[in-house]
């Protein structure tokens, strides 16, 4: 199947509960998010919204519940299995490779999918996605800005295809203008590709301008949802 024939699908996840070692983090979390969509997922440090992610796209294996990628239950799965099927996980901190190139990233993102034809085609989408990354495709990724290190982690997440893509505060350290430019992506990410789009951000004031829902997190649980306006 080409990336132009691959079905789009949400993320679900139901009763979710997960731990480091005996210490529980998560509480029976449920979320949805469908193709076409943003939720933000806000509270404070500490709140488990990037135990939420981790456990969503198999980094951390939860203890109850289930994770599902459209009808695909993928609770047990590892996180390759969960990227390969269509999840795309952009961490906190950008974490790009900052020896090797732009380009070089944009080869490794997308190596799930090396044995199907589609590259070049992700490629230029990716990179028509966040141009400035275009003028720097041969610059080692270290060298970039912040800002051009986080499009660069959401441009290399892109190349796998992915139907869902999990964010953990990509505005973090970040400019106003920059911000504005990843969230105006995300929109884009939304609206014409129709993704199904996970946020974790602390900058309420940003995700609410692009969210169409909003869960609040404390403690490990949700205590609250709606839409920004609520």
């Amino acid at each position: 199947m080409t990336g132009d024939q691959r079905e789009k699908f949400g993320l679900t996840v139901t009763g979710m509960h997960a731990a480091y070692d005996r210490l529980a983090v998560l509480h029976g979390i449920d979320l949805h998010v469908t193709p076409g969509e943003i939720l933000a997922l806000v509270g404070a440090n500490g709140a488990g919204k990037t135990s939420v992610l981790r456990a969503v796209s198999g980094l951390l294996r939860p203890t109850k519940g289930t994770v599902k990628l459209g009808d695909r239950d993928v609770t047990s799965f590892g996180a390759e299995k969960i990227a390969a099927i269509g999840l795309a996980h952009v961490p906190e901190n950008r974490l790009v490779f900052p020896t090797l190139s732009v380009d070089d990233n944009l080869v490794l993102g997308g190596y799930v999918r090396r044995k199907d034809d589609g590259f070049e085609r992700r490629r230029e989408e990716a990179l028509a996605l966040f141009p400035r990354l275009k003028d720097r495709i041969n610059l080692a990724a270290g060298a970039l800005s912040g800002g051009e290190q986080q499009m660069l982690a959401m441009a290399r997440a892109l190349m796998s295809e992915p139907s869902v893509i999990i964010l953990d505060e990509p505005s973090l350290g970040l400019a106003p203008k920059v911000v504005g430019e990843i969230m105006a992506a995300l929109g884009i990410l939304r609206d014409t590709k129709g993704l199904a789009v996970l946020l974790v951000e602390q900058n309420v004031r940003a995700a609410f301008k692009v969210a169409d829902r909003v869960m609040v997190m404390d403690r490990g649980k949700v205590v609250a949802e709606g839409t920004p306006a609520d």
